[in-house]
């Protein structure tokens, strides 16, 4: 069997993936809180989760009332976790 490196795909044991998600959060009523102290440990959560899960953070952006996270991980993980 050959093995190929695939520009832009990743790969575990058992298949070549490219698994990006655009993900949206937002509070209640839109309400501006992600602030200060608050965008800090947001940011610190999904970086921990994110390196939890080997997922690698293309991009994450947090404005006062949503965040956005761009995220490519292995599909046995999935978004939900």
């Amino acid at each position: 069997m050959q093995h190929m490196k695939l520009s832009g795909y990743k790969s575990n044991n058992n298949i070549v993936y490219s698994s990006k998600y655009h993900v949206v959060w937002t509070p209640k009523y839109r309400r501006p809180v992600l602030q200060d102290e608050i965008a800090a440990r947001l940011e610190e959560v999904l970086r921990e989760t994110c390196e939890k899960y080997q997922a690698e953070i293309i991009a994450l952006e947090i404005m006062p009332d949503h965040a956005h996270l761009l995220v490519e991980i292995d599909p046995q993980f999935g978004i939900h976790r």
